[in-house]
């Protein structure tokens, strides 16, 4: 039976070679990474060896130093852990923790944790409140029509505000606008990978899930939806949809 190569896995990290961290994983691999942004609640979920090699392809590309510090591979090879330490040119540092489930050697399934320093620099002394903490204490009254940022594509726009310590974004669709068509591009994966939590203003879209499902929401409506959809604008009236989870990352240029 094959075995997991782990000095490929230390020439990939160390190396930043993304062509050898490709080879390690299986075709149908799913990788899940929760980090600054990407929290437990709303993890950042990448399925296929082809969205897995654009993130690792990304990764790679990062002025930053990565060390594999520790690595243990289970006795029937078919489970592994490593611990991996990186470093930013300015010294911000990230430590991440990866558990792998394995299969003839390569890398079926991975969830990746990481902890990373304060911007400032340096770890926050404990006892320190967070960002988010702190942001909870402040009164803030915003308006999405001057929002902290406009992501523009074909058929619509996303209007970013960055406010209690995350971000919302209202997505304003017209009609025409498929997810496939005008965002896919700018996204680089088969499917829309951010997950949603999202209340329907105006309009109506169809939402079509990777497994098949597929339902219209309307205005009033509250949806929730995993990674691995589509979705288009039905009829003639615009779509304006207030998403609290999946605008983070979304249709934001390369």
């Amino acid at each position: 039976m094959p075995t997991f190569d782990v000095e490929a896995l230390r020439r990939g990290i160390e190396e930043r070679d993304a062509a050898t961290m490709r080879s390690l994983y299986a075709e149908h691999a799913q990788m899940t990474v929760v980090d600054r942004r990407d929290q437990p609640s709303h993890p950042h979920l990448i399925s296929g060896t082809s969205a897995i090699g654009e993130f690792l392809d990304e990764l790679c590309s990062r002025d930053m130093e990565h060390r594999l510090e520790q690595v243990v591979v289970s006795a029937d090879g078919s489970h592994a852990a490593y611990l991996e330490r990186c470093r930013y040119p300015d010294g911000m540092t990230v430590l991440a923790t990866s558990m792998l489930d394995l299969r003839n050697g390569q890398i079926t399934a991975q969830t990746s944790l990481q902890a990373w320093d304060e911007e400032s620099g340096g770890a926050r002394p404990q006892g320190t409140p967070t960002a988010a903490a702190e942001a909870a204490k402040r009164v803030e009254h915003l308006d999405f029509s001057k929002p902290d940022e406009v992501r523009t594509f074909d058929h619509g726009r996303a209007e970013i505000l960055n406010v209690g310590g995350g971000t919302i974004g209202r997505l304003v669709l017209e009609p025409g606008w498929r997810w496939s068509q005008d965002v896919k591009p700018l996204a680089g994966t088969e499917w829309c990978e951010a997950p949603h939590f999202q209340y329907h203003v105006s309009g109506t879209t169809r939402v079509h899930m990777a497994d098949g499902t597929e339902f219209d929401a309307k205005a009033g409506d509250l949806t929730v939806l995993p990674s691995g959809h589509d979705a288009w604008v039905i009829g003639d009236e615009t779509v304006v949809i207030v998403d609290w989870q999946g605008a983070v990352h979304y249709a934001e240029k390369p």
